[in-house]
């Protein structure tokens, strides 16, 4: 068990490019050094088994080094980066964090231990299995941050089948399931994780044409940043095979566009969830929003509309809130769907739905006409409490070049009217300048 598949593999492939880091290539038989390394430097700090170890990184070599000397030791993990800087007293708090591991832009590390024992009943539950853990913090965008606590023992294993070798970009997070996912994949089939030190259209497209990267994980919102920079203009993406997409509903309109600036590439929309994990899936066509999920070791079924998870790889709960499983093991996702045949359609989440008089409206359609509309360069629909129909929908547009509210509002609606119902149609309008989107590229949406 642990990573011994992993070193298998680096060892078949020591000379093979693992880490791009600043420009610099580091090998595979550099990470089993570094592995030693970090081995020895555990030993040295006494660092045992089941010790809350906090990992503050980005992707470098040595994050991605120590992350797997870590989980061979069996402690338990938990990656914290500069996207929750604001919240990192209360994470250490609610993780009861042991012992942190700071990286910094060098990738030197500094240890420092904290005068805590850490003793909730999940913790007590791995270091009885002797297996190592990782704790993962949800966005908390509407609402307190949940910590959710893996065994990484089932988290490694969906990794030991072996599967396409490719050169990816690490563009989600170091504290993000998708981050972790992209990473493990990588290294467990002999790929290549290039890093990137800014998450910006234009970086990111250098870093596929200045290291033939043909993988791209990323979200809707990059998506349609890199269609309104028009990076793909100026960067050569002809090694790009493949962009998988996920955290939040992609617009309809933006995948098209998305697909007609990039022919040659394919389009994959991906689910996971920090409880359960990624799924396997599968899109209709790159330029369907219909997608089919699942894989071994996942199961699932929809109740009442939504979506609900079985997984062999799910959290074994969280640190701060109650269980969110269902008496038999049904993790409730919360995410609206329709279905036909084996693809479902995922609509967003039933928290962000918009009630209009009995109506439900979701609003990733609405943004995804608006999108279409000129002079738009970003869009964000919520609803807000009205006292005859419960509640009105409202769009926060952000423009591409000045107009007069009155003209664009005026615009807006006539647009809207001709490919929505009227109850979809935005009552409310208002125009912003500041980005509408988190660090971690996922739009910031009110619940009212």
């Amino acid at each position: 068990m642990g990573i011994e598949f992993l070193c298998d593999v680096f060892q078949q492939h020591a000379s093979d490019e693992a880490v791009v880091w600043k420009d610099e290539s580091y090998t595979y038989g550099w990470l089993l050094e570094q592995l030693d390394v970090w081995r020895n430097r555990l030993d040295e700090e006494q660092i045992e088994p089941g010790t809350v170890t906090m990992l503050e990184a980005d992707f470098s070599p040595s994050a991605v080094a120590l992350f797997l000397a870590l989980a061979e030791r069996g402690c338990i993990l938990v990656p914290l980066t500069e996207a929750v800087q604001g919240k990192r007293g209360e994470f250490i708090e609610i993780a009861e964090g042991e012992v942190t591991v700071q990286i910094d832009a060098d990738d030197h590390a500094m240890i420092r231990r904290f005068d805590r024992k850490a003793e909730h009943p999940i913790y007590a539950e791995l270091r009885l299995a002797g297996h190592p853990g990782l704790v993962l913090f949800s966005s908390g965008s509407t609402g307190k941050s949940k910590a959710a606590v893996h065994d990484l023992e089932p988290l490694l294993d969906k990794f030991r089948v072996p599967r396409k070798k490719m050169r990816s970009i690490s563009f989600l997070l170091y504290d993000h399931i998708g981050g972790i996912n992209t990473m493990l994949y990588t290294l467990a089939n002999a790929g290549c994780l290039v890093t990137v030190e800014k998450r910006s259209p234009d970086a990111v497209l250098k870093a596929i044409q200045q290291h033939r990267v043909e993988l791209l994980p990323t979200s809707p919102t990059f998506v349609n940043l890199i269609l309104l920079s028009e990076a793909y203009k100026r960067w050569d993406l002809s090694t790009l095979t493949t962009v998988t997409y996920g955290t939040e509903p992609m617009p309809e309109s933006t995948l098209k566009r998305f697909c007609e600036v990039v022919p040659h590439v394919r389009l994959l929309q991906t689910y996971g969830l920090s409880e359960v994990g990624i799924l396997r899936s599968k899109s209709k066509s790159s330029d369907s929003l219909w997608v089919k999920i699942g894989g071994e070791g996942f199961e699932t079924r929809i109740v009442d509309g939504l979506l609900e998870i079985k997984a062999r790889s799910a959290m074994l709960g969280y640190l701060n809130a109650p269980s969110p499983f269902t008496e038999d093991g049904w993790f409730k996702t919360g995410d609206a769907v329709k279905q036909d045949g084996e693809y479902l359609l995922i609509l967003g989440r039933k928290s962000e739905m918009i009630n209009v008089g009995g109506e439900k409206v979701f609003p990733a359609e609405v943004e995804s006409v608006i999108q279409q509309l000129d002079n738009v360069a970003d869009v964000t629909v919520h609803g807000q409490k009205n006292p005859i129909t419960g509640q009105i929908v409202c769009a926060r547009v952000t423009l591409q070049e000045h107009e007069e509210k009155k003209d664009f509002t005026r615009r807006l609606k006539a647009f809207c009217r001709e490919l929505l119902a009227p109850y979809k149609v935005p009552v409310k309008t208002t125009i912003v300048e500041d980005a509408q989107h988190s660090s971690r590229f996922k739009r910031m949406r009110q619940v009212d």
